[in-house]
């Protein structure tokens, strides 16, 4: 008996579902609903005017959905359209209306907002709402965003990023500094996140008035990602006393990045104050600080330093960080048959390719290793050590003291690389040659090596390459740099497949430092949760390298060359859901909205300057301490669904 009551809820509770819409406790995720579908459909498909009648829908959620697609759409024309959803009745329909309008970054929507702002009543929505201000803000609604007062935490975070979000555009910011800094103390993590990375990441700032309190942040913070950001700050700050500030944070501070931020805090101090406690960093216990260290001596030693600099390089079991004291050393030792001797020593033995490409940049900093390292380029047959020797050879050229009596043989070197058709030698080549105080065009009397090149590119697979050489073609004909070719349309998304896809679909990634789990964003994502559960699922992963590393920022994966060139025959969507970009969030890498193919990235820590621009499509649910252990060269075992 008690079966039939059961069946009798169950029923009654299908009877109170919206027509058209089932529970969503009895689907894999929302696309099971057609209308859904729809809509997704269109903004994978640009097709604004398929959207626009969804936005006055009567169902909410509708509304809701057709006001994000054009946050990943972002066509000017839509703006009149979402603009009267800011008084929507429904509060999520208002905040995803304020999202896509701040995609737009367009400043004729700043009033709009403004008045928006002082009606708004949800703090979440005014919170949307400011952060979108501060993407379209003209010097005008900078000065508004500075004035507002919120005591509620969530509207005063919304504040702080739109105050961050300016930072991009070219404005002023005398009046924004000291109430970012009044933030920086707020009991709002959120806010003093935004205040923070405000500090960190705008230009030409002088916080020297405000060091204390950014010290302060770095050193009291409860949060390591405010103080990591707030460690960064300190470059800003011309404060004769940070270098005994700094060594006091490496040695007690327990999260690598707010050391290795410090350490950058310090690359416009004085050398001989910095560098006992930068050398010292080289022995960090991991590898992002060492190797931040390492970049800092790049900058800032000097030619007396170079015989220790070599011991060093000698002593460090570190490749990577080994080789960076190498390029270093052959930049500035007097002997550079040594430091080449020690590099070659090195190349021969090493299988590392990842290491023997490094060891090529590193012997490319002084003409001295010019013959070595173009042999080895050209004799190399995996694609990462001839990039890296390609790079390397462009970097040689570039530099101001380069003798003259090479110039005419890295000109045939350079042509030679066009005409090879390899697509990194190609896009790198191409973007060295229209270099205007390299005066290439006395060298090319006749630029068809630079068209036959272009003519065999194909889009989109070759997009980045191809965008190189066609501003390349342009600069030789003295023509307006084109601007970069659209991607066709021809990868729709596989309904099937993600309507397969569960909504915490797990996905295990085995690397040889360990095991990461991410859960997918198929309901934000579907198209790029669907191209990567198909490549997954077909093996493409497997025995694939992390090919780059960024120290505090990106691992990044799943190119099939292995040097960052590689890709797709086909290129998907950018789809950007309202989502942030934290620690251990998972994106798709691009050559520019709508280039996306293969290749993605998981962050080491909040990276808001990615916010709204690269597709975030999972992130790591279990595994996070694993992230700062790879290196570049490490490899990606298998990649398997859950």
């Amino acid at each position: 008996m008690k079966y039939y009551y059961f069946l009798l809820l169950y029923l009654f509770c299908m009877g109170c579902q919206k027509p058209g819409r089932q529970s969503s406790s009895l689907l894999t995720n929302k696309f099971n609903d057609t209308t859904l579908q729809t809509i997704y459909t269109a903004q994978d498909e640009r097709q604004t005017s398929v959207l626009l009648p969804y936005l006055t829908h009567a169902d909410a959620s509708y509304r809701q959905e057709a006001a994000q697609a054009f946050a990943s759409v972002q066509d000017s024309q839509a703006i009149t359209s979402l603009t009267p959803l800011l008084t929507d009745p429904e509060s999520t329909v208002r905040r995803a209306a304020a999202y896509a309008l701040g995609q737009t970054g367009k400043a004729s929507v700043e009033e709009i907002l403004q008045a928006a702002i002082e009606k708004e009543t949800v703090a979440a929505v005014n919170a949307e709402l400011l952060e979108a201000l501060g993407k379209c803000a003209t010097q005008k609604g900078l000065e508004t965003l500075v004035k507002y007062d919120f005591p509620d935490p969530i509207v005063q975070a919304g504040q702080a990023w739109g105050i961050y979000r300016a930072h991009s555009r070219p404005l002023q910011f005398k009046t924004a500094l000291p109430k970012i800094i009044s933030l920086l103390s707020s009991p709002s993590p959120e806010t003093r996140l935004a205040a923070s990375h405000f500090l960190a990441r705008t230009t030409k700032l002088d916080i020297t008035p405000h060091t204390e309190a950014v010290l302060t942040a770095v050193q009291i913070d409860p949060s390591p990602e405010v103080r990591m950001a707030a460690a960064l700050a300190l470059s800003k700050s011309k404060a004769t006393h940070l270098p005994e500030e700094v060594a006091g944070i490496m040695e007690t501070e327990p999260d690598y990045r707010v050391r290795l931020n410090s350490l950058r805090a310090l690359t416009n101090q004085v050398w001989i104050l910095v560098k006992p406690i930068v050398w010292r960093a080289l022995t960090d216990k991991n590898i992002n600080v060492a190797l931040t260290a390492a970049d800092l001596i790049a900058g800032k030693s000097t030619p007396e330093e170079a015989p220790e600099l070599l011991q060093k390089a000698e002593q460090t079991l570190r490749w990577r960080v080994r080789a960076s004291l190498l390029a270093t050393a052959m930049k500035q030792h007097p002997d550079k048959k040594q430091v080449l001797s020690s590099i070659q020593e090195r190349y021969q033995q090493t299988n590392n390719f990842y290491e023997k490409a490094a060891l090529l940049s590193a012997a490319a900093k002084d003409i001295a290793g010019a013959s070595f390292v173009e042999q080895e380029t050209f004799a190399a047959q995996i694609p990462v050590v001839r990039t890296y020797g390609i790079e390397a050879l462009t970097q040689l050229r570039s530099e101001k003291n380069f003798p003259s009596n090479q110039k005419k043989h890295f000109a045939n070197l350079f042509q030679r690389t066009i005409s090879s058709g390899d697509i990194a030698a190609v896009g790198i080549t191409a973007g060295i040659l229209r270099q205007p105080e390299l005066n290439f065009k006395a060298d090319f009397t006749n630029t068809s090596f630079l068209k036959t090149a272009l003519d065999k590119l194909v889009l989109p697979r070759d997009n980045e390459a191809y965008q190189e050489v066609a501003k390349t073609v342009a600069y030789f004909e003295g023509k307006p740099e084109p601007a970069a070719p659209k991607n066709p349309f021809s990868h729709p998304i596989d309904w099937n497949l993600v309507k397969s896809i569960p909504a915490n679909q797990k996905v295990a990634i085995q690397t040889n430092r360990g095991e990461v789990i991410l859960q997918l964003f198929v309901e934000q994502a579907p198209g790029t949760v669907a191209n990567f559960v198909l490549l997954a699922r077909n093996g493409f992963f497997n025995d694939k390298n992390f090919h780059r590393v960024v120290p505090n920022f990106v691992i990044q994966g799943g190119d099939p060359r292995g040097d960052g060139w590689g890709g797709r025959d086909y290129a998907i969507r950018s789809e950007f859901a309202n989502l942030r970009y934290r620690e251990g969030f998972v994106g798709m890498a691009s050559a520019g909205k709508d280039t996306e193919s293969c290749q993605w990235f998981i962050t080491h820590s909040p990276t808001p300057h990615l916010d709204g621009r690269y597709t975030i499509f999972a992130k790591v649910v279990k595994g996070l301490e694993v992230l700062p252990l790879l290196e570049v060269g490490d490899k990606i075992i298998e990649v398997r669904m859950q």
